[in-house]
């Protein structure tokens, strides 16, 4: 028997799957860790918490199983964060993480001063305020000292890979969304390293997802390692998205529209990412910056409790703007902010519940309608889809059938990518649109659109 590892990266916990050679998951394992918020806007990890709950996870995941007849690990994990390390390998400062927004002046500068066209030519993308680019810039503008050290510079998987295998090494997908990665010839980019001011030497080597980058020796392990993927091309091989036309839907902390493309193409709206995708290609992706963490933050910190709602038509002209840590797709705003919009006396917890997954739904709708109109059905994976009656609001707001998918995606894609195998996934539910309900929720998200332009500014005004 054969046996692999899968491990998701995740924002506030790593997910590990253990799989035999068929694809069956027979155990999983997750750790949490913590995540800090030192200033208004930033967003932090250390890496070597990530490492310490892999290393734990690992252990309890192989634990009853023979170690020697595990053939393989692929890592996916949370994209766009900074990590920083020595000349020896040792954590610099903590990683600066996607959510983070704390670079609006970098970000308008490399999209203003550089400018986006010449983005575009150098890596396929513009600059956002969560990319890896703009957070070298803010460490070398702000801690010269830090920057002056580093001498090895990877995103958050690649710090595990490093860790696993002592091989500095990162991927295609992942190195996709750092903005000094050309993505339509899949190599770091010269033109935007120069304007960074970094060396080369200091980024890992690229390898495609699937590829190994080395072996490892550690907790009782000796087997390969895949280069793994970013954590939406890892969960779009987890899902089996892997062919052009199909869609996948990821409700974690944030929410994204992730499509297969078979050549690299360069997006009608810069505010979508046109990335590598694991499998050797290319896809198109729209990215909400807050999605089930909308979700999480109503039932933890106003309600302190958890609620669901029944299945059936909005009753109240109630709206939601889920923009919780600004937003990427289809505005690239940081600085604009959450709100409920039509609150009335009558208001009850219901409708802002109902709000909260219409609001969320209809920003993935954003994305959809940019990314594509020939979308016709998706997979939809993450901690939104527990709630039954918010993929019903999904599917009637987006009028297509879902596939929501069993497994959890990224863990369940690296495992994959190390056996080198697809597996179509395991379907738990399908939900199909409500035709009556689809045609109230299209007059519901022609005024839901409204609401950006009419607020926008007056978040950039200051006190």
């Amino acid at each position: 028997m054969s046996y692999y590892i899968g491990i998701d990266l995740g924002t506030s916990s790593v997910k590990m799957l253990l799989t035999d050679d068929g694809g069956k998951i027979l155990k999983t394992a997750s750790r949490e860790y913590p995540l800090y918020f030192p200033k208004p806007n930033w967003s932090e990890q250390n890496p070597e918490d990530w490492w310490e709950a892999v290393c734990d996870g690992i252990n309890e995941l192989t634990d009853g199983f023979d170690k020697s007849e595990i053939e393989g690990i692929g890592v996916g994990g949370q994209m766009h964060g900074l990590v920083m390390l020595d000349e020896n390998g040792n954590v610099l400062r903590p990683a600066i993480l996607w959510n983070d927004t704390r670079t609006g002046r970098q970000t308008d500068f490399l999209n203003n001063t550089v400018g986006r066209e010449k983005l575009q030519k150098f890596t396929g993308n513009i600059a956002f305020a969560g990319f890896t680019a703009p957070k070298i810039l803010w460490v070398k503008e702000n801690e010269p000292d830090i920057f002056k050290r580093c001498r090895k510079i990877c995103l958050p998987k690649d710090y595990i890979n490093y860790k696993l295998t002592g091989v500095f090494a990162t991927d295609v997908s992942d190195a996709s969304g750092t903005l000094y990665f050309d993505v339509e010839n899949r190599r770091w980019s010269e033109e935007m390293l120069e304007i960074l001011g970094i060396d080369e030497n200091y980024l890992p080597l690229v390898f495609e997802s699937f590829e190994v980058i080395g072996n490892t020796d550690k907790l009782g392990l000796s087997c390969p390692v895949v280069a793994g993927a970013g954590d939406n091309a890892a969960a779009a091989v987890g899902t089996n998205t892997v062919a052009e036309g199909q869609c996948n839907i990821s409700l974690g902390t944030s929410g994204t529209v992730f499509i297969p493309i078979d050549s690299f193409v360069k997006p009608k709206n810069p505010a979508l990412h046109s990335f590598c995708h694991a499998n050797g290609k290319y896809h198109l992706m729209g990215c909400i910056l807050s999605a089930a963490s909308c979700n999480k933050w109503l039932n933890e910190e106003v309600f302190k409790s958890e609620y669901d709602v029944g299945i059936g038509a909005p009753e109240t002209d109630l709206y939601f703007l889920p923009y919780m840590s600004g937003e990427r797709c289809p505005h690239n705003d940081g600085d604009v902010k959450g709100a409920f919009i039509g609150i009335t006396h009558s208001t009850r917890r219901e409708d802002m519940q109902r709000a909260v997954f219409e609001g969320v739904s209809f920003a993935v709708r954003d994305c959809v309608e940019l990314c594509s109109d020939k979308v016709k059905h998706a997979t939809v994976c993450g901690g939104g889809t527990r709630s039954r009656a918010w993929m019903q609001i999904l599917a009637d707001i987006l009028g297509i059938e879902l596939s929501v998918i069993k497994n959890e995606g990224p863990a369940y894609g690296g495992a994959m990518l190390a056996a080198g195998m697809g597996k179509k996934p395991e379907i738990e539910y399908t939900v199909l649109p409500n035709s009556a309900l689809a045609e109230i929720y299209g007059r519901k998200y022609k005024k839901y659109i409204q609401l950006y332009p009419a607020l926008k500014d007056f978040y950039k005004e200051e006190l």
